[in-house]
């Protein structure tokens, strides 16, 4: 996910570069694939919200900050509609701005969300990169699993969740 947030971010900031004489040829496309990854990140974390990742070690925790990171991909992608919106007022308003500074400092605050986005997903990454490599962290989440579900830990296969966790994030 940090690599599709990176080039987002790395787009935002070259149309920012600009004069964006074109909002709707220069922006909308960056709108579209934000707000698709947007959708595909709140999608993911429900799907882990419903699995047993919730149930393993930090798991809540990691879901709460996926779910921040949703929040400013969803930001992100609501800031590059006001891009557009403030760079074509000059169509409909004869006071408006006629310069894309305007546009500029929201895809300069897109660029921004994006990049805390990503390093959000880095650091999750990497946690849960640690507790997958550790043998005795995963037992530690299959008893985890088991007592949130009511089970002895001895009654809980032993590749409990894992793979379904690699999966997702």
């Amino acid at each position: 996910m940090a690599p599709a947030l990176d080039k987002l971010s790395a787009e935002a900031a070259r149309i920012r570069a600009g004069e964006i004489a074109k909002p709707f040829r220069e922006i909308v496309p960056l709108s579209l694939q934000v707000h698709e990854l947007a959708m595909r990140c709140t999608r993911q974390v429900h799907d882990l919200s419903i699995s047993q990742y919730p149930a393993m070690k930090d798991g809540a925790e990691n879901l709460a900050l996926l779910a921040g990171a949703c929040a400013q991909i969803s930001l992100a992608a609501a800031l590059c509609n006001f891009a557009v919106h403030h760079r074509t007022e000059i169509l409909a308003y004869e006071d408006a701005d006629t310069t894309p500074a305007t546009s500029q400092d929201q895809l300069r605050r897109v660029g921004h969300e994006l990049q805390m986005a990503a390093k959000c997903y880095r650091a999750v990454a990497q946690r849960l990169s640690r507790r997958l490599a550790s043998r005795a962290a995963q037992a530690e989440d299959r008893r985890l699993i088991a007592e949130a579900h009511g089970h002895s830990p001895q009654q809980v296969p032993s590749a409990a969740a894992v793979p379904a966790v690699r999966r997702h994030v």
